[in-house]
């Protein structure tokens, strides 16, 4: 992932927002990140960019060595489904779908046969420990079951990037260690790993660090 020079402002009536005023970074393929800074930062605007899940006003973002800043919708939604994972600090579960319903959920829009589809959901929900919760609903997970039921979902589709936006937000400080631990774990598989947070304890927990202010860069520890 290289990204030069990206800005990004909203229009709100007649006010000009800038939430990003001209960020350069490269996130190599087997890396973890944390992009920190406190609200209003900017942190969020980028990660949501670096998804594909927003354009920039201006710059470029290239994704695997291929441009995508100006592709259209079903292009951007073609590579979050091929190439990108999410994991959100609410979780995002499908409150009517089981454990292995929502890992596999991915893959249905893959197209991916409904047999393999289960096998998938039943192998990374054992890669995340809930190989015992396929059929449980979310609401009789704990907060942390249900991150971890998160993250599968983000695995199954053997995703290039993970990316994480405050994924220990809503944990107590033992359950946000059991999940640094799991991202930790994924990192050592070669995973390559982008995580907002404004925790440094958090944050600790990644490779190199970005830190970001009104929309700008401020430092990138190596």
């Amino acid at each position: 992932m290289e990204f030069k020079d990206l800005t990004k402002v909203y229009e709100m009536g007649e006010e000009r927002v800038h939430a990003l005023r001209g960020v350069s970074a490269r996130i190599e393929r087997g890396s973890f990140w944390a992009i920190m800074g406190s609200s209003g930062s900017g942190k969020s605007t980028l990660l949501s960019i670096l998804g594909c899940l927003d354009r920039p006003t201006s710059g470029t973002y290239l994704l695997g060595g291929e441009d995508v800043s100006a592709l259209d919708d079903d292009a951007l939604s073609d590579i979050r489904l091929r190439h990108l994972g999410f994991v959100f600090q609410s979780f995002n579960l499908v409150p009517q779908l089981t454990v292995a319903e929502n890992i596999a959920l991915p893959l249905y829009y893959q197209g991916v046969p409904e047999r393999e589809s289960a096998r998938r959901a039943e192998e990374f929900a054992n890669v995340v420990g809930l190989g015992k919760r396929l059929g449980h609903k979310p609401s009789q997970l704990s907060g942390g079951q249900q991150q971890r039921a998160a993250v599968a979902r983000a695995l199954a589709t053997d995703p290039t990037v993970i990316l994480a936006d405050e994924p220990t937000g809503n944990l107590d400080t033992a359950t946000s260690v059991e999940i640094m631990e799991l991202f930790a774990s994924l990192h050592r598989r070669g995973k390559t790993i982008v995580m907002v947070t404004h925790e440094p304890d958090i944050a600790a927990w990644a490779q190199h660090r970005l830190v970001m202010r009104d929309g700008l860069v401020t430092e990138v520890r190596q």
